[in-house]
């Protein structure tokens, strides 16, 4: 069961993106954000988008992902890239305070282990980010999406209120002062 329940977030998750790179294809200046369930996924728009157009490029998505477009359940931004950036990069700048810190036989971190691990940790944090991107999507590609969308189909597409989630992300991606936002639900079986 846990399997089954992991396969379908897979499948919905690469058909949002999928969607996303439509949406982004037919509308230029698009901005939105989404997430995934074993039901199906979220897909929150920041800018004006009604129903119709998104049921649109909900199918071809679809359509375009059976035939085998795989690089459509790729995306550069998604959340699976954003998490290994933050790892990478943290882990880098952790490593090399540790570092410091071993190099100055110091038993705490201080003031000079800082400022002596500074510049390299700010040169290791740059590596991590460049590297990031590719690790990400091969992660992403690996572990997060399955282009393969097999016997599922979608059951609904509906405009639900935008949640809080959606409206921090909103405030994240700079569209705070855009009130057209619209949150849609997407429902998929198989």
């Amino acid at each position: 069961m846990p399997n089954q329940l992991l396969d379908r977030v897979r499948r919905n998750h690469a058909l949002e993106h999928a969607t996303i790179h439509v949406l982004t294809q037919h509308h230029k200046g698009f901005s939105a954000q989404g997430n995934s369930t074993p039901r199906g996924f979220h897909l929150n728009i920041y800018g004006p988008m009604d129903e119709d157009k998104v049921a649109e490029a909900v199918e071809e998505a679809f359509t375009r992902l059976n035939n085998g477009e795989e690089k459509l359940a790729i995306h550069p931004t998604c959340g699976t890239v954003l998490l290994t950036t933050a790892t990478m990069a943290t882990l880098a700048a952790q490593a090399t305070f540790g570092l410091e810190r071993r190099r100055q036989d110091r038993p705490a971190m201080n003031l000079a282990v800082l400022l002596g691990a500074l510049p390299m940790a700010i040169l290791a944090v740059t590596v991590a980010i460049i590297a990031s991107r590719p690790v990400g999507i091969s992660l992403q590609r690996r572990y997060t999406v399955d282009p393969h969308l097999g016997d599922m189909q979608v059951t609904s597409i509906r405009e639900v209120s935008p949640s809080p989630v959606t409206r921090l992300f909103q405030l994240l991606l700079g569209q705070a002062k855009n009130d057209q936002t619209h949150a849609y639900r997407i429902e998929t079986i198989g």
